[in-house]
């Protein structure tokens, strides 16, 4: 009987396994791909999206045209359930996929149980696609006259956020744009103060407020109110707050570790089912717990690949070793950005525009697939 691998979710730790998957059919396995979209989205260049700074095409990787053109079938669709003992994934459309090997990178979300009431004029930041309905409604907004917009968050998805809703402002037809940061105690907390400094910088020189020590207590259509009572009006409210993994894991009864991401062991491999392998923000790595950021997600490509198809033919799996530092670099909106890695630190345009060459670079990597 022919074997089943199911890829769930085409995120950046799926990436190599997507661009190989001619690999899997060729060698007679049964191949199946779930997403929520016909594309994903990179999230690296999403706060340039909607800024303006990136075309919708320019950011994105085709899940389904590749999938079926590597021989594999792609379902539309989000995982709500994982039957890990019937071997079974459960769509929100109903449908039932089996697999005998499972890969999950179900990403993460901003939580909404921040917003109370309807998400009217109240965007999260993922997923990375509804930044693209964001910039919609605020150049929508803005057209007709001056507008207040709250972003709730201080690390560097807010950062980017602010200064990217900041570009929007400047395009022609539209009216000021005031934008506040909710920073809580401070902005950019878990950075070097020289990376704070040209953060805050940077913003307060586009008169874009931040306010620190000040802690949302709840967020409404058009209110956020801080836990001193205090409330502020916005026509547009952005959360930026810290993401977590998927519930499903949880609701599934998979192991999983304190942040609810799916527990994985060194060779990103559920320790009580070892047919469900897991990479991406959605996984808790055992042995030390990784910061959500994009480089883990690629550094775990190769193994992830490897794991899959060991698996299905019984060979011995390779271990994830997550690697020492990595670069970081965040794009301030104006074309500059602030890059950091060991003790080298610097701001202006020439980190904007290496962001700008490896992200461009990564995504033509995938998307040369396409033709």
């Amino acid at each position: 009987m022919t074997k089943k691998l199911v890829i769930a979710g085409a995120g950046h730790a799926h990436m190599l396994t997507m661009a190989r998957l001619r690999e899997f059919v060729d060698a007679g396995y049964d191949v199946t791909v779930i997403g929520p979209s016909e594309y994903h989205y990179y999230s690296g260049m999403g706060p340039g999206m909607l800024g303006g700074s990136y075309q919708p095409e320019e950011i994105r990787f085709a899940s389904k045209l590749v999938t079926e053109k590597m021989g594999g079938r792609f379902v539309l669709g989000q995982v709500e359930k994982i039957d890990p003992s019937a071997q079974l994934v459960h769509l929100d459309s109903g449908e039932v996929i089996g697999y005998d090997v499972l890969s999950c990178n179900l990403g993460s979300q901003v939580p909404k149980e921040a917003v109370e009431g309807p998400l009217d004029d109240v965007y999260m930041v993922k997923p990375i696609e509804r930044l693209l309905e964001t910039r919609k409604r605020i150049i929508e907004l803005g057209a007709e006259k001056p507008i207040r917009v709250g972003v709730i968050g201080g690390g560097p998805s807010a950062v980017e956020i602010a200064g990217n809703i900041w570009r929007i402002g400047q395009e022609n037809n539209m009216h000021a744009i005031a934008i506040t940061v909710f920073a809580g105690k401070q902005l950019m907390p878990h950075h070097p103060d020289s990376v704070r400094r040209r953060a805050t910088n940077s913003l307060q020189a586009r008169n874009i407020e931040i306010r620190e020590n000040c802690r949302v207590g709840s967020i409404k259509k058009g209110k956020v109110t801080d836990t001193n009572g205090n409330e502020y009006l916005f026509d547009i409210i952005m959360v930026a707050v810290g993401v977590k993994p998927s519930k499903v894991f949880i609701e599934s009864g998979i192991p999983t570790g304190p942040d609810g991401g799916m527990l994985v062991n060194e060779f990103l491999q559920s320790p009580k089912y070892p047919n469900i392998f897991g990479g991406g923000d959605c996984i808790c790595f055992e042995k030390s717990p990784l910061n959500k950021v994009g480089v883990y997600a690629v550094r775990q490509n190769p193994v992830i690949f490897h794991n899959l198809l060991a698996a299905l033919k019984g060979d011995a799996l390779q271990p994830f070793s997550p690697g020492g530092s990595y670069l970081l670099i965040f794009n301030l909106g104006d074309d500059t950005g602030i890059l950091h890695k060991w003790s080298i630190q610097f701001g202006g345009r020439l980190a904007f525009l290496i962001k700008d060459y490896i992200d461009r670079k990564f995504m033509r990597t995938f998307q040369a697939l396409e033709s």
